[in-house]
């Protein structure tokens, strides 16, 4: 099929949770160790904006982190499958990405060649939020690692990575960057009213700087044990009066409540099958960002782009 406009349709991969998850659990808990060190280094920013991780066009990296007058970067390249650290003073290290490379021996060659270039950040040893409460340096069961389905993990990245980053683009107010959520494992965009909000009772940290504001966020992950499938979400927070009955878009979108809130969810496998995948996740976020907004009273032409 060729649209109007003389490009194909968005292709996106099949990515069944069951069939990848062993390669799943250890990639995100490769990214947390890298994360950690993101966290580490890097300069505050609001938010925890200086925590995630970003989609490039060859895995995931840290971007940039400032150290000793230059600074530094750490790229997951799933291309080449190779852990590589580079130095804005043209230093660089690597080593290999394997079937069979353990959490606790990713984390030993990290370091090592991290104190090569003369780099020695210090993190909290222990996963966060993951599929294993293991300590990093003593996990040597998670050791998976599918090339075929790190191909794929990354390829859905992208497309999702380009959606989100065209939707960002609609929206006059403040925004997040879309990023990815080592804790979780899930790329994210998220947009602000600007009007600060109360935490709930019996927040934590995180949650009171993430949440100090009204904000409607959208992303895409993987599926885990609560959904068990890839999918496309949207939530807002705080959650105004009868949002779980807003229509969404496409008609396969739903609504689900989870942790006492509404989710709006998108398959990913159901819009896998669409004409036109592109069109019909951003109608998603569209639809779910308008359920929000309006019942949430934001002003939404005046924040429309």
């Amino acid at each position: 099929m060729i649209f109007d406009n003389g490009q194909e349709p968005m292709k996106l991969p099949e990515i069944p949770l069951d069939a990848w998850r062993p390669t799943k659990d250890t990639l995100h808990l490769y990214c947390q160790i890298v994360g950690k060190i993101r966290l580490a280094m890097h300069p505050r920013i609001n938010h925890w904006w200086h925590v995630p991780l970003y989609v490039s066009s060859r895995g995931l990296t840290t971007r940039t982190i400032p150290f000793d007058g230059c600074n530094f970067e750490i790229d997951l390249d799933l291309c080449a499958h190779a852990l590589q650290i580079r130095t804005s003073d043209g230093r660089y290290e690597d080593f290999a990405l394997y079937d069979g490379l353990p959490v606790a021996d990713f984390y030993q060659s990290l370091f090592a060649n991290l104190a090569k270039l003369g780099i020695e950040p210090e993190i909290n040893p222990n996963p966060y939020e993951a599929p294993s409460k293991t300590p990093f340096p003593d996990d040597f069961d998670n050791r998976s690692y599918d090339r075929e389905y790190v191909r794929r993990f990354h390829q859905a990245l992208v497309a999702a990575d380009d959606i989100l980053q065209e939707f960002r683009g609609r929206f006059y107010g403040k925004t997040t960057p879309v990023h990815m959520f080592w804790h979780s494992f899930d790329l994210a965009l998220t947009r602000f009213s600007g009007k600060r909000v109360c935490p709930r009772d019996g927040a934590g940290m995180v949650e009171r700087e993430a949440y100090s504001h009204e904000v409607i966020s959208f992303g895409f992950w993987f599926g885990d044990d609560n959904v068990p499938a890839p999918a496309f979400y949207s939530y807002t927070a705080p959650e105004p009066e009868g949002l779980g009955d807003e229509p969404l878009s496409p008609s396969s979108a739903l609504w689900q409540v989870s942790n006492g809130s509404h989710m709006a969810l998108l398959m990913y496998d159901d819009v896998r099958a669409a004409q036109d995948p592109r069109n019909e996740i951003l109608a998603f976020f569209e639809s779910s960002y308008q359920a929000g907004a309006r019942l949430a009273g934001w002003d939404v032409d005046d924040l429309a782009c």
